[in-house]
């Protein structure tokens, strides 16, 4: 019976490092792949189509790639928060 619980407490908590795991590659896989696709992507379509200069669109593509690595974390700081909390209630309630 001990040895059952502690087979269980295992896998849990394998589960949740999975899920850790999991959230946080596919953050660190949008922290690379959105800023610098958005730049490349509003410099060429939105802004040189737009007739600004080369330099004006330089600039304003590095504004949209910072506005996106800005929302990347705090999506991340929202969904880590929450995974957090709810770990916690859980526990909690199995405790009572």
């Amino acid at each position: 019976m001990d040895n059952y619980n502690k087979q269980s407490l295992n896998s849990m908590n394998d589960g949740s490092l999975v899920s850790v795991l999991k959230t946080l590659l596919f953050f660190t896989i949008m922290m690379i792949t959105l800023p610098i696709g958005l730049y490349f992507t509003s410099k060429s379509y939105i802004f040189e189509a737009s007739g600004y200069s080369s330099n004006d669109s330089y600039f304003y593509a590095a504004i949209v790639a910072v506005i996106a690595v800005h929302v990347v974390l705090a999506l991340f700081v929202y969904v880590a928060w929450n995974e957090g909390s709810g770990s916690h209630q859980t526990r909690e309630g199995k405790q009572d």
